[in-house]
């Protein structure tokens, strides 16, 4: 049984940090982008130091009071929102980021857990490196609320996701004791791996203050095409085709549905769609290339192979950065459209890829009687992740489908896992996806999962509720 984080509490706390740490919690602490739940706290912790963070875990910890680390709020499955239940200290680390230290003959850099992502990728442009990271949130979202909910974005495909980006971690853990593991080394099997347990388990193992992650070298050319493909068959074997002709160098590829467009109209936002007429399916893709090869011609000899082939019917091959940030705009705004429709049920999913076209025809079919719908399909093809999401018919509200939202989600998810996929793509458990975890989770690996919970954290904690329940 946890306690709240009352007024004598927070008196207590008061003498363990310095003044300016502690003060009452602000909307944007408390609140999720999709308004769909509103968190409570105590009192808002903003330290400056692992070892401030380590003194109020500690005091938590003696007095049973639940700690909620919260990041740049973007999760969109309430990981950092607590609703219900004695009122937690909130932590944040939005004050902690600092860069550490950065090493470019070792393609290595350590930052502190509250700097922003841009500023990441910014900081390893700045010594002629990439962090290849990318999100839609990238200039909101934390480096370690990305490596607590092991972030996913557009580069997964070449660069993996954000723990295959990370080469150690400093963390407090449970009970204040801090995990000194800001290694740089590539290689290094001395014991248990805890950076891989901490990454991924938002925030319900302990808090991750600083980490070291991967740099890469900036490529030599970036080049980016919209391409119109007959099906999300033809974009799978184009995939398979761009991996033949540019192994290697392929570093996104996102497939985008008609109604995207749609929603980008329908919303107001002032995006002209370089296709037109807007085909029924689009592929983004981005090539990044070493010295030496001309991107102009790379991209004509992989659209001509990919027209010849059947595979591609149309497309846009950006001839400037201007041009290819526009492209990325059109995808990174169509979620920004999605929450002005409204969804009635988002699936953030993964797929085996050669699964991905039979469900996106049998999907539909399996939520038909369920409701007339608009459906709204895209995300990164390359590695299976699909953003499936169901949206009322224009001139309706999603409210007005409340009763069925539970269904709609069961019949999703199902089909899902049927097909070995999973229902937590890359946005995580949370709170939002406790119920469906304990569904389709392996019996042996929630057995597991408890026991390192409650060896790591007997008292619980950290971020009640969350992943477990």
């Amino acid at each position: 049984m946890l306690n709240p984080c009352d007024p004598d509490f927070v008196a207590r706390l008061s003498a363990l940090v310095p003044d300016g740490t502690l003060s009452a919690p602000e909307p944007r602490h408390l609140e999720e982008p999709r308004g769909r739940w509103t968190g409570q706290a105590g009192v808002l912790a903003r330290p400056r130091s692992v070892a401030e963070v380590a003194a109020l875990v500690r005091a938590c910890a003696a007095a049973r009071v639940g700690v909620v680390p919260v990041s740049g709020g973007t999760g969109l499955v309430g990981g950092q929102i607590m609703a219900s239940g004695p009122a937690p200290l909130l932590l944040s680390l939005e004050r902690m980021t600092a860069l550490r230290g950065v090493w470019p003959e070792e393609n290595a850099m350590v930052v502190e857990a509250g700097m922003v992502l841009a500023e990441v990728q910014a900081e390893a442009a700045k010594v002629g490196r990439q962090f290849p990271l990318s999100l839609a949130s990238e200039g909101s979202c934390r480096i370690g609320g990305n490596l607590a909910a092991n972030a996913g974005g557009t580069g997964v495909l070449r660069y993996g996701n954000a723990r295959d980006l990370c080469l150690g971690l400093e963390a407090v853990l449970p009970d204040g004791t801090v995990f000194n593991g800001l290694t740089r080394l590539r290689k290094d099997n001395a014991g248990y791996d805890l950076r891989h347990l901490l990454i991924g388990s938002e925030g319900t193992l302990g808090v991750i203050t600083a980490a070291s992650l991967k740099l890469f070298p900036q490529p030599a050319a970036r080049l980016v095409a919209l391409l119109a493909v007959p099906s999300p068959r033809a974009a799978l074997d184009l995939l398979a085709l761009c991996g033949e002709r540019a192994a290697g160098m392929v570093s996104a590829f996102e497939l985008i549905h008609r109604m995207g467009f749609d929603f980008l109209q329908e919303t107001g936002f002032d995006l002209r769609p370089p296709v037109d007429p807007v085909p029924e399916w689009q592929v983004l893709m981005e090539l990044e290339l070493p010295a030496g090869m001309e991107p102009e011609t790379t991209m004509a000899a992989l659209y001509a192979v990919g027209a010849e082939a059947g595979l591609v019917a149309d497309g846009v091959i950006a001839t400037s950065d201007a041009q290819a940030a526009a492209i990325w705009a059109l995808r990174e705004t169509i979620p920004l459209a999605n929450r002005r429709v409204g969804a009635v049920s988002s699936h953030d999913i993964s797929l085996p890829l050669s699964a991905i076209p039979g469900f996106i025809v049998e999907a539909p079919r399996a939520i038909a009687g369920l409701g007339a719908f608009r459906v709204n399909c895209f995300g990164h093809l390359g590695d299976g992740n699909l953003h499936w999401n169901v949206f009322p018919e224009r001139g309706h509200t999603r409210t007005e489908h409340d009763g069925v939202r539970d269904q709609v989600k069961r019949v999703v998810h199902d089909l899902v896992h049927a097909l070995g996929g999973s229902v937590a793509a890359e946005h995580g458990v949370g709170r939002l996806k406790v119920a469906d975890l304990a569904r389709y989770g392996d019996p042996g690996k929630l057995a597991a999962m408890r026991a390192i919970k409650a060896a790591l954290d007997p008292a619980g904690i950290m971020n009640p509720g969350a992943v477990l329940g």
